[in-house]
């Protein structure tokens, strides 16, 4: 035997038994923790935005909030979710559709749900200025002027 042998045969045992240690801890029919903080809260919005909106290119008056846990529907479980006001334009390109409020659901420290806000979910929002929602530009397209 060499005498790097025995060294080499610790190693493979010690990763062998870390292996088998994370195989044990892992459940794959475990529920996630469904209150994770959304830390890329922002480009899952921006991402969705760019391909729901009629014409996510010159957005205008765009606001989006911190994540915070609300009560959602009926069954009061807290989820985090991040309010969004902006104004974008109709799928021509020639006029303003006015300020929307969205809200965006996450779970597991996911975007879930991206919808229409009533005043009650977002009227009380601490809105900041979202300038990233207004620099969009599509790539293949001179939409942005």
């Amino acid at each position: 035997m060499g005498p790097g042998k025995p060294y080499l045969t610790r190693i493979f045992a010690l990763a062998g038994a870390a292996v088998m240690l994370a195989a044990c801890t892992y459940d794959p029919n475990k529920e996630p923790d469904p209150n994770i903080f959304p830390t890329g809260y922002k480009n899952e919005i921006l991402i969705t935005l760019q391909q729901t909106l009629e014409d996510p290119t010159n957005v205008k008056n765009a606001f989006i909030s911190e994540p915070v846990l609300m009560p959602v529907a009926t069954s009061q479980s807290l989820r985090y979710v991040v309010c969004v006001r902006s104004n974008s334009r109709d799928q021509m390109h020639l006029a303003y559709l006015g300020i929307k409020d969205r809200i965006a659901y996450f779970y597991a420290g996911h975007l879930t749900q991206l919808i229409d806000a009533t005043p009650e979910q977002c009227g009380k929002a601490a809105y900041q200025p979202w300038p990233e929602l207004e620099k969009v530009c599509l790539s293949d397209k001179n939409d942005c002027k």
